[in-house]
């Protein structure tokens, strides 16, 4: 990443950086194909046909759901016939529809994720496990994948598909909060921003840092402040130079306001050109790996073996391609880490040699401690527009996800479209993510938006889906006077895939990035476990209504109101976003007990 000279300073280290950057996005293409092939895909359907294969259509339940063809559906499209095509599975003394049994499993991984990543926040801050941590769920999540193959529907013990669905949930959601703790870091160190950091050093000192021969810069002792000093001084630590302070009031001059916005510009594209460049590399290969498995589900019809197959696949896919992620991320011991590669961690290396003190136990016990510091009020006001952002996430990452996870429900259970279908449309979505993430960048520069302006649109554009879904309901395409609108059939599900795609693979890479622009540096980890929270906390609600929906009314296209709502809930919350006040509050921040 960097490293020092004798005389104190601080060099850019190409190779060093670059070897990093390369175990990131390697761990980006290894756990993203589990996301896309599995968790937004194959897991929810196989699941509901775990279910449907062990359950009975109503109103009688006693007739086995596998005598009705999961095809296309029959002549009749009238509210009885779907309601005597309806399927039930009985577990322990409750009966509950067959779609809604993967939707109550998926609430319950990700409550049960959001208990798992904010005990392990302040062991992922610690240095020398947060590369341990990021592997052991990477592999525990990966193995519970893998173990859908030797699981049949036929088994006594199927509900255990359950069991492994959310163990796998749970070791991805995991690993991803140690994988983003590593975003703000890698953009902080990257040459442009390493470059601009310099310059304004220079400017505050009055005098010229030399420069390297391969276009490196060497970077003052004081401007490579340890985590926890970087959470107390704005931007740079430069005492006891008066510039300092005439940063901190507004009252810096021309040149060094200039440099000043130079430099968060600089850091804020490089955030979002690695988040981005992850994205684009795991829907690659989600893609990969979707048209793999493309052949078998075919060639089997979309059986249950087929759709255990693939998400077995992207386990093994997901283990063996973590392993370049385990050879090229650093390994911040207290025995071989250099002080650079100790920034890595939250702490500084007085904190990262007393590894020997250190207990997981009481870790855990300080994390949640922490969490609830973290919530009082006090601390609120302090990052009041890190929190704001947070509560927008809370709808934005509950809406999107159901969005996704209800719009593949629907178009099997209620568009009876075939699994081969449901593949292409998983191929077809990541694609045009890949589009979009590219695309949105270049739209960003040519009007000169800001990435909050960015955010507000193409959440607009999201709610557009669900609300496309609701025309469904007019008595114009409802009574089939018109064959093709409001999501009544098939083909629409592939042009809502392209557009959703382009939006939802953009809005992914601007999220991810652009809260790491206000949380407090050196304190990653924790703040990236509080996003997953956020996240976590509100996607076991989306699921649930949803399935609360499909079991009360029979019919899973009302939840399309509930997601509109949802999302445009969070619209005015994003507008009233202070980033400039945001951003120097996170500089600034110093955690109090």
């Amino acid at each position: 990443m960097t490293g020092r000279h004798e005389d104190g300073e601080v060099v850019y280290d190409s190779h060093r950086y670059k070897r990093h950057l390369r175990g990131w996005l390697s761990y980006a293409f290894a756990s993203e194909v589990f996301v896309i092939v599995s968790l937004t895909l194959f897991l929810p359907i196989c699941l509901e046909q775990f279910a449907r294969d062990n359950g009975y259509l109503l109103p009688d339940k006693t007739v086995p759901c596998t005598t009705i063809p999961s095809g296309p559906p029959i002549e009749r499209r009238d509210s009885l016939a779907e309601d005597e095509q309806r399927c039930v599975v009985k577990l322990g003394w409750l009966w509950i529809d067959s779609a809604s049994f993967s939707l109550y499993v998926n609430s319950i991984s990700v409550a049960l994720q959001a208990l798992t990543v904010v005990s392990m926040g302040n062991i992922a801050d610690h240095p020398p496990h947060r590369k341990r941590l990021l592997l052991s769920f990477a592999f525990f999540g990966a193995i519970a994948a893998t173990l859908f193959l030797l699981l049949p529907s036929s088994s006594p013990l199927w509900p255990v598909s359950a069991l492994l669905g959310i163990c796998a949930n749970v070791g991805f959601g995991a690993s991803i909060v140690a994988m983003n703790a590593y975003l703000p870091t890698l953009a902080r160190h990257s040459e442009e921003v390493v470059n601009r950091r310099a310059e304004l050093h220079e400017a505050l000192l009055g005098t010229g840092a030399p420069r390297t021969s391969n276009g490196g810069s060497h970077v003052a002792e004081s401007l490579d402040v340890h985590p926890e000093a970087e959470a107390q001084e704005p931007l740079l630590s430069s005492e006891p130079l008066s510039s300092s302070q005439d940063l901190h009031e507004g009252h810096a001059s021309p040149e060094i306001e200039s440099l000043k916005v130079a430099y968060a510009t600089s850091l804020s594209r490089a955030t979002s050109r690695i988040s981005s460049q992850g994205i684009a590399l795991g829907y690659a290969a989600g893609i990969l790996l979707l048209l793999v498995a493309l052949i078998p589900v075919t060639l089997l019809h979309g059986t249950t073996f087929a759709l255990r197959l693939a998400i077995g696949l992207s386990g093994i896919w997901w283990a063996l391609f973590s392993l370049p992620a385990a050879l090229w991320l650093p390994s911040t011991t207290s025995e071989n880490a250099t002080p650079a590669e100790l920034e890595w961690g939250a702490e500084d290396a007085e904190s990262a040699n007393s590894t020997k003190e250190w207990s997981a136990s009481r870790e855990i016990v300080n994390a949640w401690k922490r969490l609830g510091g973290m919530l009082r009020w006090r601390e609120i006001k302090k990052l009041r527009n890190t929190f704001q952002y947070l509560a927008a996430w809370f709808l934005l990452s509950d809406g999107f996800t159901t969005i996704t996870s209800t719009a593949i429900l629907f178009a099997k259970t209620s568009l009876h479209m075939p699994a081969s279908s449901l593949i292409l449309i998983g191929i077809i979505t990541p694609v045009s993510g890949i589009a979009g993430s590219l695309a949105w960048p270049y739209v960003q520069r040519r009007f000169a938006w800001t990435n909050l302006r960015v955010l507000v649109t193409l959440v607009c554009l999201a709610s557009l889906v669900p609300a496309y879904g609701c025309l469904g309901f007019l008595s114009v395409f409802k009574e089939g006077k018109v064959k093709f609108g409001g999501l009544t059939a098939p083909g629409e599900i592939y042009v809502l895939a392209v557009y959703f795609g382009s939006v939802y693979g953009a809005f992914q890479g601007y999220a991810r990035a652009f809260y790491s622009e206000l949380i407090p540096r050196g304190e990653e980890a924790r703040w990236y476990a509080l996003f997953s929270i956020t996240d976590k906390s509100s996607s076991f609600v989306g699921p649930l209504v949803v399935g609360i929906i499909a079991d009360t009314t029979g019919n899973i296209r009302y939840a399309f109101f509930f997601l509109v709502f949802m999302v445009w809930l969070a619209v005015p919350v994003l507008l009233g976003i202070d980033v400039v006040r945001g951003r120097g509050d996170a500089d600034r921040y110093k955690y109090r007990a």
